[in-house]
């Protein structure tokens, strides 16, 4: 059996500044971290437009407080407000820290970081790397991992959380759950291992392979939000889903808010910049949720554009024909390039066709602002942390602003990392029943490879991610959401019917695809249950039978309960401690 003082899953960047910042509070601290691609392929490296901090740097009214201001806005009053002050104070710390580290941002004439405008954003404030920003980070970081001496197991799927009643407790119906370690599968040997540590982190990303139609790449499945789920934890605010406004039409990757924040503009069949009718101060700069909504309703209304121009088409135009092609290639050339290579479009010369794409989770694994799990709405887990987008400490709340992931990644990774390092010093190793969890696993396992079913993985997953698409979408009602969930126990009632060509264990990808549709069907009735209980509309969360926000109701935290029968919905307060919620206008 394997142990570590730590152990962190996922390569992204919350995980990998959570190991740095262990490290550098106590490098006799062994720490492992488990990535089921090579970390530097973590989806954190798509990460395009920047990282927003109050710097100054372009705007010297700017401050920590409006920077906050703007994301309890932009959260529609949902974020947690305390979560909130943490991360803005933090974020001009963490950019220099990252200077230091090596990451190479864009430059002033002056020398100093350059900083932009992004959606929601009052003001200049988010600092990038031309439209590479999360790979100028992620590559770094990775770096300084090695240097560090950290224990990197890549290419490994994690399978399960080992999750026990804490033993030092008598038993009652309220004892304390206890993270113990995880049960880990080697993707390229088929080989099983259990390992346990003193702490558990959990960085495992996003969700967006849910949906039919996304910005994420092929492994943001859900795993640590499935695995969570199915231990037995709750999950929070994850009818909170965020559409982008700009993927490109019809592969759905992002073309980032970068090109917005450098002069871009949305212009529909008519060639009107539509955003005047939706948003007239902030236009295309509005927060995503809004753009979003807009995009749609003007498709719907007739005035999408189809490829030969014509009205009455399934997307819009990103126009960015006016900014040059000096600017275009030296502010946004991955933008350019995306849309060169995926669907032959010059945008110097012509303008990109752009719609709604699943993008990122607001909500995750409940946490305190230490990264500490939440076993329900007062109590926390032992042994258990997590941070960036698996985790909801709810600094976004009803809807994220641009730039505030990445942010939200390192301020909140260095931060549990602290905390981690503080909780596991005077922590026994745990024990654990290793032959137990292992035969747990085989059968897993071998259940999947003996199935003699006659249904492709492929067609049972792209029928699953079809039917969340049309049933909890951008806008949403009772009558299409109830006829999503129960097609989705339909489809769930037919995993048991999935056949595998492959029966090796070597390089069994088929393998690791039917473990990762068991967690996007767990994660997408989630989804769509939160969403149905809750009878407003948010943020993201668009109800057409329910068109306004109900903060008598509905300001408050979704905690949702997973059984293989039903999902159960229950509630947590808003920590609400600068901004009054108010009518959100932009």
């Amino acid at each position: 059996m394997l142990e570590h003082d730590v152990m962190i899953i996922g390569g992204g960047l919350a995980g990998c500044r959570a190991a740095l910042e262990i490290k550098k509070q106590n490098s006799s601290l062994d720490v492992g971290l488990v990535a089921k691609t090579h970390p530097i392929r973590s989806h954190s490296v798509a990460a395009q437009g920047g990282i927003a901090a109050s710097l100054q740097n372009v705007d010297p009214e700017d401050s920590w407080k409006a920077h906050a201001f703007d994301t309890v806005k932009g959260s529609d009053y949902l974020a947690d407000q305390d979560a909130v002050e943490y991360l803005t104070k933090e974020a001009p710390e963490v950019i220099i820290e990252l200077e230091h580290l090596g990451v190479l941002f864009s430059r002033l004439e002056d020398g100093r970081i350059a900083q932009r405008a992004f959606g929601g954003h009052s003001h200049k404030r988010t600092c990038y790397a031309a439209d590479k920003t999360g790979h100028a980070m992620l590559h770094e970081l990775v770096n300084n991992l090695r240097r560090n001496n950290v224990t990197i197991y890549e290419e490994w799927y994690v399978l399960q959380l080992i999750l026990e009643d804490n033993s030092s407790q008598p038993p009652h119906e309220n004892v304390i759950k206890e993270v113990k370690g995880v049960v880990m599968f080697n993707i390229a040997d088929g080989g099983l291992k259990v390992v346990k540590a003193k702490a558990v982190m959990f960085a495992t990303g996003g969700y967006g392979r849910v949906f039919n139609t996304t910005s994420n790449d092929y492994a943001s499945t859900g795993d640590g939000l499935g695995m969570c789920a199915a231990a037995g934890l709750p999950l929070e605010d994850m009818e909170f889903v965020q559409f982008h406004p700009t993927g490109l039409y019809p592969v759905g990757v992002l073309i980032s808010e970068a090109v917005r924040g450098e002069g871009a503009y949305l212009r529909n069949s008519e060639g009107d910049r539509f955003m005047e009718n939706y948003a007239p101060n902030q236009m295309e700069l509005a927060p995503r949720d809004i753009t979003s909504r807009a995009i749609v309703l003007e498709i719907r209304g007739g005035r999408g554009i189809h490829p030969d121009g014509s009205a009455g088409g399934a997307y819009v135009h990103l126009d960015l024909t006016h900014m040059g092609k000096e600017k275009i290639m030296s502010r946004v050339p991955f933008c350019w390039e995306e849309a060169h290579r995926l669907v032959g479009v010059d945008a110097v010369y012509q303008p990109m066709p752009v719609r709604p794409t699943a993008h990122y989770c607001m909500g995750g694994i409940p946490v305190n602002t230490d990264g500490r799990v939440r076993q329900n709405a007062t109590q926390l887990t032992e042994g258990f942390f997590a941070a960036g987008e698996c985790a909801c400490v709810s600094v976004h709340g009803g809807n994220r602003l641009g730039s505030n992931s990445l942010l939200e990644c390192v301020v909140y990774g260095r931060r549990v990392g602290r905390a981690i390092a503080n909780y596991v010093i005077n922590r026994k190793m745990p024990e654990v029943d290793e032959k137990k969890y292992l035969e747990e696993a085989q059968k897993r396992i071998q259940d999947l490879l003996s199935q003699k079913g006659d249904l492709r993985i492929n067609s049972l997953r792209q029928n699953f991610q079809d039917t969340m698409t049309e049933h909890c979408g951008v806008f949403r009602t009772e009558e299409v959401m109830k006829e999503g969930i129960k097609q989705i126990q339909q489809l769930k009632a037919k995993y048991s019917q999935i056949f595998l060509d492959d029966k090796g264990k070597d390089w069994n990808t088929e393998l690791i695809e039917a473990l990762e549709l068991q967690n996007i069907m767990i994660v997408g009735e989630i989804i769509l249950t939160s969403a149905l209980q809750r009878q407003e509309s948010r943020g993201a969360h668009s109800r057409e039978d329910y068109p306004t926000r109900d903060d008598e109701k509905f300001l408050q935290h979704t905690l949702a309960s997973y059984s293989a029968d039903s999902v159960k919905v229950n509630y947590m307060p808003v920590v609400i401690t600068m901004f009054e919620p108010k009518e959100r206008k932009y």
